[in-house]
């Protein structure tokens, strides 16, 4: 399996690690939206969300949360997002799951998605498709 972010964690790719414990290391994006955009990667590959095992995702987010902190604040940013993109449409480029940390400035870019509208009843319509999922994979999906 060829994976830069592992590739990284095993010390065979140079990054610059900003936070490392045994779940998680975080390093500065290649290709960075601002400066200081950091990536939080589990140390165990998984190809996405909805792969990696809970108690790991939680070992992460609590990782996450701590680094965008730091990032914010030694950036001097106005804000930041947390993304994850997740399959090729989404803008998934390296397929071991990561939280993307991007500060934000004040004016700096602006994201401008095309919202969509509901046509009369079609809300409904779509939150019952969810629903139907979500009732038959419960049990199996969710604890």
């Amino acid at each position: 399996m060829d994976c830069i972010f592992c590739e990284i964690k095993n010390r065979k790719a140079d990054a610059e690690i900003l936070f490392e414990d045994e779940n998680v290391i975080a390093f500065l994006d290649i290709q960075p939206i601002n400066y200081g955009h950091t990536l939080v990667v589990p140390k165990n590959h998984y190809d996405n969300f909805l792969t990696i095992p809970k108690d790991e995702l939680s070992k992460l987010m609590q990782a996450t949360q701590f680094i965008a902190g730091a990032v914010k604040r030694s950036m001097n940013a106005d804000g930041f997002n947390v993304v994850s993109n997740n399959g090729s449409s989404a803008g998934q480029s390296v397929y071991h799951f990561h939280f993307h940390i991007i500060p934000r400035f004040n004016k700096d870019f602006s994201l401008k998605p095309s919202f969509k509208t509901y046509s009369s009843g079609a809300m409904k319509d779509y939150a019952n498709q969810v629903r139907t999922f979500i009732s038959k994979y419960r049990d199996i999906y969710y604890e």
